[in-house]
């Protein structure tokens, strides 16, 4: 029997069950077949047929139906029909929650600055774009040089700061690191001009410069996750060809440099798409989260979609959310300007890997980050795939910590120690090392048990002065005296 999760349960190799569950297969397989490596066919154009059969198929698979289904069956022959009852019930209250707008059911549990967000701290800058959070020392000493936390704008940056348990930022604080995070502003009809040259300018190179006031003549741990290590990079490689030595290191968390291979993503971006992109931010000044969740629906659509179906319809049963899930469900809004100049100069035209992004008026390459890399790739990520993420090893030349770690693009990095099931492969290669392609690098790359965490934390640690007495919260004497407490005020902007 082919594998594939949705069969695994025993009642599967049962009768008539294996004949419907093989069946399936054998004709995903034969679609797969016709729609891959067609003569004459354009790449983009096979996986968009490629990508269209397989969610018709998944439409189909007997895994979701009650009759052709044996886990739902027996189940339902356990409770006398109760199973079915409680899945229509849930479907019904979906319906209504989604027809009304209201939050799905145990959303409300996690509350920003209660049990989510609640690493203690201060928001000691503040500009149209951002604001910057400082947060206590776990103890009277930390390490010299400061972290600075780059987060997506296409999300809130506390899944950085979830519940204390799954708190990357409370375990670097925790590691003895003086920690900052920006915060990005939930933008609005009246951004839509703010471009990514704002993003860079207000974001990043503001950040830095408040920082270096709070812990002068120190250099910076920056990380950037997602669009926000994109961003981190364009930074860097700026700053290097400027001779701005500011940072110790660079970590990049699920973040592409090169666009060429961005996975299912780009089945979604093409000139055509853009263009109609475009024309609905044009009318509302932004793109909202809700418009582009379709999209990632579908990439994860057996996680996203049908697993639901199944577990909450058809077995009757409700998954308790977590505060990830929560977390997703809090979206954010993007600007016009920069969301159409994300798409065209990275996805459609490559220009930072090509050499032809501009900032300050002069291109950048990423040749000229000076500093070691640390760059995490995620093995499920349908955002940026990790092959995708591997290409920096052919955009770089320093030392390049890579690493793989098991999940997808957000349950990979919100990965604390102590989960079990959790594993990653780490190898570095040095500043004049040889190239490994994603598939050589997979046979090298030792393979490790647990959370990822611990080995960026000792990477960190590895490239951090001695433990030195730790800075005020902000340098009032500079103009940054804490404004109010964390998490802030743009994180609550809905």
């Amino acid at each position: 029997m082919v594998h594939d999760r949705r069969f695994t349960n025993a009642h599967w190799s049962a009768w008539p069950f294996n004949l419907f569950s093989q069946s399936f297969l054998l004709t995903q397989q034969w679609w797969q077949d016709a729609t891959t490596n067609v003569r004459g066919v354009a790449s983009h154009h096979e996986e968009v047929v490629s990508f269209t059969v397989r969610q018709m198929l998944d439409m189909v698979s007997p895994a979701n139906f009650v009759f052709s289904n044996p886990e739902v069956l027996a189940r339902a022959l356990e409770t006398g029909g109760l199973s079915l009852w409680n899945g229509f019930q849930n479907l019904t209250a979906d319906a209504h929650r989604i027809s009304t707008g209201t939050p799905a059911l145990g959303m409300d549990a996690f509350r920003v600055g209660e049990n989510v967000a609640v690493t203690p701290g201060h928001v000691i800058y503040r500009n149209a774009l951002i604001e910057l959070i400082q947060y206590e020392p776990a103890g009277a000493k930390t390490f010299p040089e400061p972290v600075l936390i780059v987060p997506s704008w296409i999300m809130k940056y506390y899944i950085l700061d979830l519940s204390p348990q799954n708190s990357l930022i409370k375990y670097l604080v925790d590691q003895g690191h003086t920690v900052f995070a920006i915060s990005w502003k939930n933008p609005g009809s009246d951004d839509r001009e703010l471009g990514l040259e704002d993003y860079l300018r207000l974001g990043i190179m503001a950040s830095i410069d408040a920082v270096s006031r709070v812990v002068p003549k120190q250099k910076i741990h920056a990380m950037g996750y997602c669009l926000g290590g994109t961003l981190l990079t364009m930074a860097g490689a700026a700053m290097g060809g400027d001779g701005d030595q500011r940072l110790a290191t660079i970590s990049l968390l699920a973040a592409q440099t090169d666009f060429t291979e961005p996975g299912e993503l780009q089945l979604f971006i093409d000139e055509s798409q853009v263009a109609y992109l475009e024309d609905i931010m044009w009318d509302q000044g932004y793109l909202d989260i809700k418009q582009m969740a379709g999209a990632f629906q579908l990439m994860g659509s057996s996680d996203l979609v049908w697993s639901k179906l199944l577990k909450d319809y058809l077995l009757g049963e409700r998954s308790a959310v977590s505060d990830l899930m929560a977390w997703n469900a809090d979206g954010t809004r993007l600007p016009y300007r920069m969301h159409s100049e994300y798409l065209r100069r990275m996805f459609l035209h490559n220009d930072l890997a090509s050499g032809r992004y501009v900032v300050n008026g002069k291109s950048i390459a990423l040749l000229d980050i000076k500093c070691p890399i640390y760059c995490v790739g995620t093995e499920h990520d349908h955002v940026a795939p990790w092959r995708s993420v591997h290409k920096l090893h052919l955009l770089s030349d320093v030392e390049l910590t890579f690493l793989l770690t098991s999940g997808g693009h957000n349950v990979g990095i919100v990965n604390p120690p102590g989960v079990a099931g959790r594993g990653y492969k780490v190898l570095t290669r040095k500043h004049d090392g040889k190239y490994l392609d994603p598939e050589a690098w997979l046979q090298a790359a030792p393979e490790y048990e647990g959370s990822w965490w611990p080995d960026w934390a000792a990477w960190l640690k590895a490239r951090s002065g001695k433990p030195a007495t730790a800075p005020a919260m902000g340098a009032a004497a500079l103009g940054l005296t804490p404004i109010c407490d964390a998490p802030g005020t743009y994180v609550l902007q809905q």
